[in-house]
């Protein structure tokens, strides 16, 4: 499992990780993405229980 996270972390510290993260960012700051998103995970959620 630590090798796992190391690669996520050294994905983030990469050029393409930051415009992965800068990306994610500006998405969870719009009001329209951040409710598609949050319908995404309670359809995710719901099949779970």
């Amino acid at each position: 499992m630590a090798g796992v996270l190391n690669r996520i972390k050294e994905f983030a510290r990469s050029p393409q990780g930051r415009r992965a993260v800068e990306q994610a960012r500006r998405a969870a700051a719009d009001p329209r993405k951040r409710a598609q998103a949050q319908r995404l995970l309670g359809k995710l959620r719901g099949r779970r229980h």
